[in-house]
């Protein structure tokens, strides 16, 4: 398909397939920490600079293997979940977090109307946008949407090491299961969240709304940054695309 370029605005990087026959779409709505102009860190949010709180550590990473290895279009975030989070809707109210760890969030406090608006028009509307123009050129059948979870939850260990993420599509789901069960990790269905709780908002706006099939896979992030475990992760999602 000749050379590929990569297009990056304030809310979107745009990886263009490599391929016209990728069998997956794949979207990263947590790729980015990034706070665009005018945004700035404040030096009491500092804290949460490079935790999970205010990106997908290691989600980045590997959409970029597996577009790569599959020649699939990808389109992933360039701003912080902090600001607003492209994973909600945009009346959920998780869509801008005001606490994290019981702790205020300065960046989000006591935010007015055109505030909030200003974030969804600069950044959550135009993400979406640039992920249904991608679309309309694609002819994949599934929107996979790329997450990574941290390892520890309010003290708790995870043992769950990948989720499968999904709503309606139990069958594609179980082929997902059984190709990154040959990886040797620990594998669970709709975990550490579910895709029945309207938790793969993303995936499942854009595959309803170009009547495509939706997932969404979680990698703990402790295991993204390793290369060879994303590699596997990587092989496994490579024969779930050739089977489809």
């Amino acid at each position: 398909m000749g050379t590929v370029v990569e297009r990056a605005d304030d809310a979107a990087l745009v990886l263009p397939a490599k391929s016209s026959a990728a069998r997956l779409f794949l979207t990263c709505e947590h790729a980015s920490e990034r706070l665009p102009d005018p945004w700035v860190w404040h030096p009491e949010d500092r804290w949460l600079a490079g935790t999970h709180w205010a990106y997908d550590i290691g989600a980045e990473l590997l959409t970029r293997d597996l577009a790569e290895a599959t020649g699939a279009p990808a389109v992933l975030s360039r701003f912080s979940r902090l600001l607003v989070d492209p994973n909600r809707e945009e009346d959920s109210p998780g869509l801008i977090l005001e606490r994290a760890e019981g702790k205020l969030v300065v960046l989000n406090h006591g935010l007015e109307s055109d505030e909030r608006e200003a974030r969804l028009s600069r950044l959550h509307r135009p993400y979406h946008q640039a992920i249904d123009r991608e679309l309309g050129r694609s002819r994949a059948p599934v929107v996979l949407a790329l997450h990574t979870f941290t390892p520890v939850w309010n003290g708790v260990p995870r043992e769950v090491e990948v989720g499968v993420l999904f709503d309606r599509e139990d069958e594609l789901a179980e082929l997902a299961r059984r190709e990154l069960e040959k990886t040797g990790l620990v594998v669970r269905m709709n975990e550490p969240y579910s895709g029945q709780a309207g938790l793969i908002y993303s995936a499942a706006r854009h595959a309803d709304a170009h009547g495509l099939k939706a997932l969404e896979l979680e990698l703990r992030q402790d295991l993204a940054l390793v290369v060879d475990v994303r590699a596997k992760v990587v092989d496994a999602l490579s024969a779930l695309a050739r089977a489809l």
